[in-house]
């Protein structure tokens, strides 16, 4: 046989010669809950080894992270239910103490990047990522407060706004908010392909997030969100965050989504990043902890079929354990 592959796999050092994807600390995002107050660390039930913090203790896990080579960073806030209206205005509230956080990260940890996260829920008493109007997600009186959110967002020194909430024209919107208040370097990361998934539940049980159960509410996001079954629509999503203004397309969730995540990698030059979300790292989590797989094993593997589908930005609940082991 002229043709042999096994001869690229002999040995350790020439299967390094030809490995064709490769999994980097700076490739992976790690995400962080956090709460007002003081003393905090709970940890969230549904996500083994993940944590709601309050900022004194939050400062120590980003501390940790940094001394290990993990600098990126997005931050999600648990909204007391007393700051939350219809309106989401305390989104944009100078006191909101998410704001007030990544001031005080950006200032101890300069050379971190930190990205936000852009959607009414976690304000909202409605629990939805838009405005509730007649039982509908209304989309263009959405826009505004997504702008206003963003600008406080720059302000506090977000690198990356991260605009979760797929309301239709979103980006274009904050970008020309962003542009006009002087933050022409703040970066989007553009949620193109949300998908209305199974797979966010103890992200939501983090938050407390969800939709309120009201005969005036939708039960659930599909109206916004993108169908499970849709791979071409991801295209349309794309286009438009591309003429927008995005800078990273996102992919959510991850690993039920390869084929999204290949198709926008063959078609479109910006970076790709995809949410490993809260879900699917629950599910590993749970099959290593009943003795079916081996977490230290396993867990690259998984974050290694992102990188090979095209991903260059992985955010991950599994960014610190990767670096952990890369020490």
């Amino acid at each position: 046989m002229l043709r042999r592959p096994r001869r690229n796999r002999v040995s350790p050092a020439i299967r390094g010669l030809a490995q064709e994807t490769h999994l980097e600390v700076g490739h992976l995002v790690f995400p962080l809950f956090l709460v007002d107050g003081s003393n905090v660390r709970n940890e969230v039930p549904s996500l083994p080894g993940i944590y709601r913090f309050s900022l004194d203790n939050l400062l120590k896990e980003v501390d940790e992270c940094m001394n290990l080579g993990l600098t990126n960073f997005i931050m999600f806030p648990a909204v007391p239910d007393q700051f939350k209206d219809k309106m989401a205005t305390y989104s944009y509230d100078p006191k909101n103490f998410y704001l007030k956080a990544a001031m005080e990260i950006k200032k101890r940890f300069p050379e971190s990047c930190l990205i936000s996260d852009v959607a009414m829920d976690p304000y909202s008493v409605d629990g939805h990522d838009g405005v509730v109007k007649g039982g509908k997600i209304v989309n263009d009186e959405t826009l505004p407060v997504l702008a206003k959110m963003s600008v406080a967002q720059a302000i506090a020194g977000f690198d990356i706004l991260g605009p979760s909430d797929m309301m239709d024209g979103r980006v274009g919107v904050m970008r020309e908010a962003l542009d006009e208040a002087g933050f022409t370097d703040t970066g989007i990361m553009a949620y193109t392909a949300k998908y209305a998934s199974a797979f966010y539940g103890p992200f939501r049980d983090a938050l407390d997030s969800a939709p309120r159960e009201s005969e005036d509410i939708p039960k659930d996001k599909k109206t916004y969100q993108m169908n499970p079954a849709n791979k071409r629509e991801a295209l349309i999503e794309a286009e438009l965050d591309t003429t927008e203004g995005a800078d990273f397309l996102m992919v959510k969730p991850a690993l039920n989504y390869l084929d999204v995540i290949h198709l926008l990698k063959e078609n479109f030059e910006l970076p790709i990043a995809a949410y490993h979300v809260s879900g699917e790292c629950a599910m590993l989590i749970a099959a290593c902890q009943n003795g079916w797989l081996d977490f230290e094993k396993a867990m690259p593997e998984t974050l290694l079929s992102l990188r090979r589908a095209g991903t260059d930005v992985i955010i991950t609940y599994f960014a610190k354990d990767f670096a952990k082991r890369q020490r």
